[in-house]
């Protein structure tokens, strides 16, 4: 039968999951799959599994009961195997990865920082500091351009949001990097500027959390920084 995967400890972890009840309806009973020096635990797999909101927060409630006791891989929502032996042959032949970083994640949790800078301020800044940018929207505005110029304008604009942007995911990332023990960046989508994941140690959560504040009173209120955590550090597995 299939399995469902919450997470990896060390064969010493406490593993206290008693009272813990897995994804699925009714839910599913948890139990381990035991390597030699590392641990799954897991559940059988429901069929037709989707992330709703009961099983979601079934998986978070058994990696948040793991990790109050000590060093947990994580693994996402949904994470099947084929059977117990499938995952008792991953578990044997990657332990030393495992508790490489099973070490390097004990005592850590992640944070997740996005943030978007208003479009409308961010244009006006151009056009008042870019003296082309400015000469070129004049001659727009008073019918001295066709077509080309409005390419040239669009393209210079689009060329300077983009250098902008960088240079603040730069800066938010060098505000942040001192509180964290190591970073993990992923592609910023729609309108934001950066997405970065922040392995923080649980004792540095306050710093963190104060760095954050204080780089978004910095940046001020034409920018929207969201900050999710503490998460399990699934980023970092």
């Amino acid at each position: 039968m299939a399995v469902y995967v919450y997470a990896i400890t060390a064969a010493a972890h406490p593993l206290r999951l008693d009272g813990l009840t897995g994804v699925g309806d009714p839910p599913e009973q948890l139990r381990t799959v035991d390597g030699r020096s590392v641990v799954a635990v897991v559940s059988d797999s429901p069929e037709g599994l989707k992330a709703k909101r009961r099983d979601v927060l079934a998986h978070q409630t058994v990696l948040e009961r793991l990790m109050a006791d000590g060093s947990v891989l994580p693994l996402r929502f949904g994470a099947i195997a084929p059977d117990d032996d499938a995952v008792l042959e991953v578990l044997d032949e990657r332990a030393d990865a495992y508790r490489e970083r099973l070490s390097a994640l004990d005592g850590c949790v992640e944070f997740h920082v996005k943030a978007s800078c208003a479009e409308e301020p961010l244009l006006r800044d151009i056009l008042l500091e870019s003296e082309e940018a400015r000469r070129l929207n004049e001659d727009i505005r008073a019918g001295r351009g066709g077509q080309d110029l409005r390419m040239t304008l669009g393209e210079l604009i689009a060329a300077e949001v983009q250098r902008r942007h960088e240079s603040f995911a730069a800066q938010t990332v060098e505000a942040l990097r001192p509180a964290a023990r190591d970073i993990s960046a992923s592609e910023p989508t729609g309108e934001d500027f950066v997405s970065v994941s922040f392995l923080v140690e649980q004792a540095r959560q306050n710093d963190f959390m104060t760095a954050q504040k204080d780089l978004a009173d910095r940046f001020g209120e034409d920018f929207a920084f969201r900050l999710h955590g503490p998460l399990p550090p699934y980023s970092f597995v």
